[in-house]
């Protein structure tokens, strides 16, 4: 098998756009170790938020040197299984999700680190590890319970349409934000009770208009001036959970100066948290095995955006796409 090669994306250097700071090499294809299984993947997720801010060495809890690897969920095909590997055939089809293994044609990587599935497909993409991290973020950070009313911003992308229906599986009132008639069709198949196009429609006037008494609960991933509104629009003890800020990894942080977020928050003894999967480990394994039940039981919707991108090649455009925030669901490339 090494005396085939295959490509695979780097980053080669820090810089403060992807492209920039990505190269494309060749390596033989790997034999594994005792240990491992090698897969050649189909299909990789496209994480473009992170992408930026990893090839600006601007990921916190990650101490990298360029050169590193790129790319984290990818589904494939098991080609090649170690002396030691008892639970993997060749044939077999998994998911990974190990940072570094999604940007490249085959990994090599620990069996313990693959999940079986059923059929390698792009939609599992969207269950793990973007729709683990909703599941995650919305009950463990955002502690959502029934009846209540909870906003997903983004509502149509990746995260945020698995979002929305997990919302409406707990019995609640659901609010998506998007910005084109398409992604407002979508959110309404998937059951969301008020759909608010940002391109037409005023969030703020809307939120004070149509639910005075407050948001309980926010999924927040765009940031500006769409966080300070959803802010404003708390409700008495509403959380805000802080799952990105899209609208600002393509550019260089605003600055602003006002007064101090506290007093938004204190006199409804509101909330903002922080959420990144990276420190809810312990919460993985039983979110991703709900969600693909959910999933293989038609009880959750998994959307993939239809924008073909085909090859290593073509993942820096995928990148460029999905910050333009034209997706409709989850950007995947095909190898």
């Amino acid at each position: 098998m090494s005396s085939l090669s295959y490509k695979k994306l780097i980053a080669k250097q820090f810089a403060q756009d992807f492209k920039s700071a990505i190269e494309i090499i060749e390596l033989p294809i790997p034999e594994p170790a005792p240990d491992e299984i090698v897969i050649r993947n189909k299909f990789a997720g496209i994480n473009a938020g992170f992408d930026t801010l990893i090839c600006r060495g601007d990921v916190s809890y990650v101490n990298l040197t360029p050169p590193f690897d790129l790319g984290v969920e990818a589904v494939g095909e098991v080609v090649a299984i170690g002396d030691n590997v008892k639970d993997f055939q060749v044939g077999d089809a998994v998911v990974t999700t190990v940072r570094g293994g999604g940007y490249r044609e085959y990994q090599a990587i620990n069996a313990n680190l693959a999940v079986k599935v059923r059929e390698a497909t792009p939609k599992v993409l969207t269950l793990m590890p973007t729709g683990v991290s909703a599941l995650v973020a919305l009950e463990q950070v955002g502690e959502m319970k029934s009846q209540e009313v909870v906003l997903v911003t983004a509502a149509a992308g990746g995260t945020g349409h698995i979002a929305v229906q997990l919302a409406k599986l707990a019995g609640n009132h659901v609010i998506g934000t998007c910005g084109s008639d398409a992604k407002g069709e979508l959110l309404r198949e998937l059951g969301c009770d008020r759909i608010i196009n940002y391109r037409t429609q005023n969030l703020n006037q809307v939120l004070k208009q149509e639910y005075p008494n407050g948001v309980n609960l926010v999924f927040e991933c765009v940031g500006k001036q769409v966080f300070d509104t959803c802010v404003d629009n708390l409700a008495v003890r509403g959380r805000l959970v802080v799952v990105g800020f899209v609208s600002e990894y393509a550019n260089n942080i605003e600055q602003l100066t006002q007064a101090r977020i506290y007093h938004k928050l204190f006199w409804k003894a509101a909330s903002v948290r922080g959420f990144l999967m990276p420190l809810y480990k312990e919460y993985m394994v039983e979110a991703r095995d709900r969600l693909l039940n959910l999933f293989y039981t038609n009880k959750l919707k998994v959307a993939v955006d239809s924008t073909p991108f085909h090859g290593i090649e073509s993942i820096p455009a995928a990148v460029e796409y999905l910050l333009s925030g034209q997706n409709c669901g989850k950007v995947v490339v095909r190898f």
